[in-house]
């Protein structure tokens, strides 16, 4: 239990450095703006290129791929069917809201769990290398492809998922990869860098966001999607990679607890940078972000306590 507060506590540091900069307001009144945009255009770009530049693709193919993406998927998919027979949201919240339920801190938050409590972090390679590849560019192009104001032509809707900065950084690297040439460091070195700005950025911006605002505050939050997605995620998707990973794949001892433990983790702090770049859902995000990582300690606590 002591590598899982090891690792929030890295987290819930950098969001509080945020929030002071936000109160004092050293940053200036558009501090949370640009430094999303920061993340969003240069330092997540950067980070995803250099990680699939230099990965070995190989570590995709195992048991926590196939756990990982199917349940993704599943609880994305049910988000978006409950919050649109109930809530009636239209599709940039629906998207919002699948990735709170879904999209697992693998990065800042997963890799200190993995290596604190499971002991290695390439268990949550396969998640992280999805995420980047396969997850972020769905969302991300029915983000573009639904933002698009209606006058929109063919060609610009066919067309804005090839803008995105992400999508077009994670093909690059995905594609240096497949190929197997390996650059000279003092090409890979700038990406690896600026890059290294993407998790700690994120987590600034998300402290930002907290100055000024009451979390689930009443009128301005979305509480009900905010329930759906959090419980969805807590809950819902540990359950769903226990009994696929026990149950159809046969898993069972440390890799079946590791499976669980990263299906527990929160929703990253990417969802509120891909909400703030489309300005939708950005209050969903956010709060479903901070109650998730709140109510991960316990769940990761209660997994340990029945499959470690």
């Amino acid at each position: 239990m002591s590598g899982v507060l090891a690792g929030f506590t890295v987290i819930f540091v950098i969001i509080a450095i945020g929030y002071a900069l936000g109160r004092f307001e050293t940053l200036g009144p558009q501090a949370e703006t640009v430094l999303g945009r920061l993340v969003f255009f240069v330092a997540t770009p950067a980070l995803l290129f250099d990680t699939l530049a230099t990965s070995d693709l190989s570590v995709i193919f195992s048991p926590t791929l196939a756990v990982a993406s199917a349940t993704a998927f599943a609880v994305g998919a049910l988000y978006v069917v409950i919050a649109k027979l109930w809530l009636h949201r239209p599709v940039p919240e629906l998207t919002i809201g699948a990735l709170s339920a879904s999209y697992v801190n693998s990065a800042n938050l997963g890799i200190p769990i993995a290596v604190f409590v499971l002991g290695d972090a390439s268990y949550v390679a396969p998640l992280l290398l999805f995420q980047i590849v396969v997850y972020s560019p769905i969302a991300l192009s029915i983000l573009d492809i639904s933002s698009l104001r209606g006058g929109a032509s063919r060609w610009e809707t066919i067309s804005a998922p090839f803008k995105n900065p992400i999508v077009l950084a994670g093909a690059a690297g995905l594609a240096l990869a497949v190929s197997g040439w390996t650059p000279p460091e003092a090409l890979m070195q700038p990406f690896h860098l600026v890059g290294g700005a993407s998790v700690p950025g994120a987590l600034i911006a998300f402290g930002l966001s907290l100055y000024g605002v009451r979390v689930l505050e009443k009128g301005a939050s979305p509480r009900r999607d905010v329930a759906l997605a959090s419980t969805l995620k807590i809950v819902v998707q540990p359950v769903l990679s226990y009994l696929m990973a026990h149950h159809l794949l046969g898993l069972s001892g440390h890799e079946l607890f590791a499976i669980v433990v990263v299906s527990a983790l929160p929703t990253a702090q990417n969802v509120f940078v891909y909400a703030s770049r489309y300005q939708r859902g950005t209050v969903l995000a956010r709060d479903s972000a901070f109650v998730t990582t709140l109510a991960s300690i316990p769940a990761i606590g209660i997994v340990a306590a029945l499959l470690a």
